[in-house]
């Protein structure tokens, strides 16, 4: 592999380095963090239609419910292969492309009326869940390093953000329009985002080139369906049925096996070498965690809000309210970003982790006494939000420190893959909690006040959890930079080279 020469990016002009200047930065930043907002828009995009989904698409309740799992299963495989075809091949080739996935996607749920074509649809959009992990991986190749960290908090936000901000207007398009105006909205935002992508963000040269690793790809995929698919539909098959077992087995056999392809493969999909380092180990076990624990409220809230007043503790309001209620978080999310980044170049990325933790498990331990109003659900999910900024602006810091600039998307897809496998399982354990914690209303068995409360209370221990794994990251030596930028440019290595072994020097 070549390598072009180092060269302080205040010493050359950004057409030399590739790095933007202020003008240019805000503006990749902006249209960056855009894109990561209208991906997030699709994955909430749904919710609102769910309780109308089997009667507008001629299904059962049960079939319904692949219109969100086909999208967690498509990003889940997507986002790590995305990821390395980006670190080989252009992060912002790799944008586009998921860009592109989401725009159609959305156009075929806006044309289905049956349950085929929308799980076509689906999956699709959920083929484009990588775009934040890229997205932070083409901050580092063509940012300067002052406006680094505070970029990458905003982007990793993002996915916050537009989950919050697009509930909101979801419900209120679903009422007050054709539902098929929803996909048309989502197609309309993608291609604005693809547009912006196409005119304002550069191509990085720093790509490793090489082979894909096919069967890497193809092992993880099939390791995360079984998985995933045993989460999200074991409480309707039955978790101590042959099929829910028996894809936990798979999942954990091929999961084995992969690890030891992985671990001979010269151009492996994913470095587990890399990924067992102290700093990314437990900066993923945190991401998994805190997954989990973000998730948690996003399943309480909106039930304790639609429930009716009669039964003591529901506040018997529509889903409109219930989006405008969750709105402010993300709103809260993006106003901490800029904090996250602050306290991360202070202090170092490790402390914000940490600091962000106590924040959520402190909102959680709020809501076990402030659930019986509106305001008191606002204010929670502020507090809540609050910590989910500081966190999610430092996890990409964190792995961006601890991984050669040739493996960044890999990496941060990576974790951000992390989060969403803690989400899955964090859905899957509420459900059961909810489901056995029940109280009768009307002859209808509904979930009891103190199931929410313990559900909560998993929440605040998975957040205690994240901030135990996080104290066991390595401080930060003392002027060393939160993340360290791309400040030489790679370009794409000879077929066959291991990129792994050039990117590190070794």
């Amino acid at each position: 592999m070549s390598e072009a020469p180092a060269r302080p990016a205040d010493s050359a002009g950004p057409a030399e380095t590739g790095v933007p200047g202020p003008p240019r930065a805000n503006a990749v930043v902006t249209v960056l963090a855009f894109a990561g907002i209208v991906v997030a828009l699709m994955q909430t995009l749904v919710i609102p239609l769910l309780p109308e989904l089997p009667k507008l698409l001629d299904a059962s309740p049960s079939d319904a419910t692949w219109a969100i799992t086909a999208t967690l299963l498509a990003g889940a495989v997507a986002t790590p292969v995305v990821g390395r075809l980006g670190d080989m091949y252009g992060k912002r080739r790799m944008l586009l492309a998921s860009l592109a996935l989401l725009v159609a996607g959305s156009v075929v749920c806006a044309l289905s009326d049956s349950l085929a074509p929308m799980l076509v649809g689906r999956t699709l959009q959920g083929m484009s869940s990588g775009v934040i992990a890229l997205g932070i991986s083409i901050m580092r190749d063509e940012l300067p390093s002052e406006r680094l960290a505070g970029a990458t908090a905003l982007m990793s936000a993002s996915l916050g953000v537009g989950g919050a901000l697009g509930l909101p207007a979801a419900a209120l398009l679903a009422d007050h329009a054709d539902w098929h105006v929803l996909f048309w909205a989502s197609a309309g935002t993608g291609v604005v985002a693809t547009a912006l992508v196409v005119r304002i963000v550069p191509e990085s040269p720093v790509r490793t080139g090489g082979r894909f690793d096919v069967v890497g790809a193809a092992g993880l995929s099939t390791a995360l369906v079984c998985l995933l698919l045993a989460i999200s539909k074991g409480a309707g098959w039955g978790w101590g049925s042959a099929r829910t077992l028996g894809l936990l087995l798979a999942a954990v056999v091929v999961l084995l096996a992969w690890g030891r392809w992985e671990l001979r493969a010269g151009q492996p999909l994913v470095d587990l070498r890399t990924t067992v380092r102290r700093q990314v180990l437990f900066t993923n076990l945190a991401s998994l965690v805190f997954g989990f624990s973000m998730f948690a409220m996003v399943l309480v809230f909106p039930q304790i809000l639609q429930l009716p007043e009669a039964t003591g503790y529901g506040l018997g309001r529509t889903m409109l309210t219930v989006g405008l209620v969750l709105a402010p978080q993300g709103l809260v999310m993006m106003a901490t970003a800029p904090l996250s980044a602050r306290l991360s170049r202070t202090r170092g990325p490790k402390v914000t982790l940490m600091t962000g933790a106590l924040v959520v498990a402190a909102g959680y331990g709020l809501s076990l006494f402030l659930m019986a109003t509106v305001w008191q659900l606002v204010l929670v999910s502020c507090v809540i939000g609050a910590g989910v900024g500081l966190s999610y602006g430092a996890m990409p810091a964190l792995v961006m420190g601890a991984v050669p600039v040739s493996a960044t998307a890999a990496a941060n897809s990576l974790n951000t893959l992390m989060r969403s496998i803690g989400t899955a399982v964090s859905s899957a354990v509420a459900g059961v909690v909810l489901a056995r914690m029940t109280t009768s209303f009307g002859g209808v068995p509904l979930p009891s006040e103190n199931g929410f409360r313990v559900v909560m209370g998993i929440g605040a221990g998975a957040a205690v959890l994240a901030f135990g794994f996080a104290s066991f990251l390595p401080r930060r030596q003392a002027g060393a930079p939160a993340v360290e930028p791309a400040e030489g440019r790679l370009v794409a290595s000879a077929p066959g080279a291991n990129s792994r072994d050039e990117a590190t020097g070794s």
